[in-house]
C-alpha cells in the first residue's frame, strides 16, 4: 500500500484493485478522464507521463507509452483494451452525458436502462459506453433499483 504523497489528502483511501492504462498521450487522456468525466488527479508525475485519478473511489492510473518503464506483453494495436470494459458506478449519468456532449465526444453506446439478474433479484442500471482517446471502453452506470425477477430465461 502506498502512503499518501504530500499533495494527497491524508484521508484518501486507495482502492484494492487499480487498473493502469498505457496511453498514447497523457494530456489527451487527462482531458477525457478529468475534464470531461470528472475524475480528479490524486497525484501525478507528468514528467514521466503518469497520473493517478479518482472519482468517488473508482480509481485508475494513466501511464504514457514510451516515457519510462512500461510492462507490455504483446503488440499495442489501437484500439487498446480490446475485450474489456471498465464499469464505473456513479450516482447519475446525466452530468457525464452533458459534459461529453458539450465536449463533442462521441458515445460508443447511447444511454439505456437495463435490468440484470443478480442472484434472486434483478438490478436496474442507467448506463452508457464511451471510449477514451486510446479506445479503452468505459461503461458509466447508475443503479435504478431492484425488482423481483419477472420471468426465468428459457434454456
Amino acid at each position: 500500500m502506498m502512503s499518501p504523497s504530500p499533495t494527497t489528502p491524508s484521508k484518501f483511501t486507495y482502492a484494492r484493485l487499480v487498473p493502469e492504462l498505457l496511453v498514447t498521450d497523457v494530456n489527451a487522456s487527462l482531458h477525457f478522464w478529468r475534464d470531461l468525466c470528472g475524475f480528479r488527479v490524486v497525484y501525478d508525475r507528468l514528467y514521466e507521463g503518469f497520473a493517478y485519478l479518482d472519482l468517488n473511489g473508482a480509481q485508475i492510473m494513466l501511464e504514457e507509452r514510451d516515457r519510462g518503464r512500461n510492462w507490455i506483453v504483446g503488440p499495442m494495436d489501437s484500439p487498446f483494451g480490446r475485450g474489456i470494459n471498465f464499469q464505473i458506478e456513479v450516482p447519475t449519468i446525466d452530468p457525464l452525458l452533458a459534459s461529453l456532449a458539450l465536449g463533442s465526444w462521441p458515445l460508443f453506446m447511447k444511454s439505456e436502462k437495463k435490468w440484470y439478474r443478480t442472484g434472486g433479484l434483478e438490478t436496474g442500471v442507467h448506463q452508457f459506453l464511451v471510449q477514451d482517446p486510446d479506445g479503452y471502453l468505459i461503461r458509466f452506470s447508475a443503479e435504478c433499483g431492484q425488482r423481483q425477477i419477472s420471468s426465468l430465461p428459457t434454456p
